[in-house]
């Protein structure tokens, strides 16, 4: 591999038409500059230079390198900038993914406080549950997925990734109005084992999550209705189809419909978390995780 010092050199001799102004042009004295030239020659077994007294020139062989070094000088430049760029948030691009509830929640608020501090960085975004997210960024497709996991559901296979937990959410039981006592206080799931309960279509994640909470208090939960999304989970509540574990950041005011604490089976959480490649974490990437964690500060301060 040639050495980019020693074809500046050989170039600038070309420009200047002497040794002791390439030197000076690159700071460095005559001497030095005739010892890096003469190495670049035993590299590639050629002369280069023809040298005398008082004058130094180039061979054809060392024309012929001149010519090409002009061109591979720049793009080492241009590469060295463009590295330049996206170490300093002038340039570049980052992909983010995140499922539905987070990005309403606090990821699209820190996208745009992102895209106001680092106008330069292309940004990219995918809606993506976590089940999706996880292979694409363990492809290198997505540089940082906003990603959860239930407890107490087993965790997904995670080498070659690394999480930075953003938020453990708990759930809570979302009710008709009719079923909402006087006084709203900690329940347990065992009170509402004869209710009908509005689950997900996917048997995975959220819905594996009720199963298994539901069955940790001793009974399978009768699902008379089977939905896809949060919005549709939370309008079937209200209109009095059933009851529904939902998180935290999902459980949004709806006229008919109110939201229990659990105290029985204990534990039940979501716990959100920023997961990136293990070692693939950018400038970019950093500053994401910082406007994550204050969006994030600013939209629980207002569940409090």
């Amino acid at each position: 591999m040639l050495d980019s010092r020693r074809l500046s050199l050989l170039r600038d001799v070309a420009i200047t038409g002497t040794i002791a102004a390439a030197a000076a042009r690159a700071g460095c004295t005559a001497a030095a500059a005739s010892q890096q030239l003469a190495a670049l020659e035993r590299e590639l077994g050629a002369t280069l230079l023809e040298r005398s007294a008082r004058s130094v020139r180039l061979t054809e062989a060392g024309r012929v390198l001149a010519e090409h070094a002009e061109p591979l000088l720049a793009s080492l430049a241009e590469a060295e900038r463009a590295v330049r760029d996206v170490a300093e948030l002038r340039g570049g691009r980052v992909s983010v993914a995140a499922f539905a509830t987070a990005g309403i929640s606090f990821v699209i608020p820190a996208l745009n406080t992102f895209r106001r501090r680092h106008p330069d960085v292309e940004l990219h975004f995918a809606e993506l549950e976590s089940n999706e997210a996880l292979p694409r960024v363990r492809s290198g497709e997505i540089d940082l997925a906003v990603t959860h996991e239930y407890t107490p559901l087993s965790r997904p296979d995670l080498r070659g990734f690394t999480q930075r937990p953003l938020y453990r959410e708990p759930m809570l039981l979302a009710v008709p109005r009719s079923l909402m006592p006087a006084e709203p206080a900690p329940v347990a799931l065992t009170d509402f084992a004869a209710a009908d309960w509005v689950g997900a279509l996917t048997s995975t994640g959220f819905q594996a999550a009720t199963e298994m909470a539901c069955r940790a208090a001793g009974f399978e939960p009768r699902i008379s209705v089977r939905v896809h999304s949060y919005p549709m989970v939370l309008a079937m509540v209200a209109a009095g189809f059933g009851v529904s574990l939902v998180p935290q950041l999902a459980a949004t005011a709806q006229r008919g419909l109110g939201y229990l604490p659990i105290d029985r089976p204990g534990g039940l959480a979501r716990q959100i978390y920023a997961t990136t490649r293990t070692g693939g974490r950018s400038p970019a990437v950093q500053q994401l995780l910082r406007c994550l964690t204050e969006a994030l500060a600013r939209r629980t301060t207002s569940l409090s």
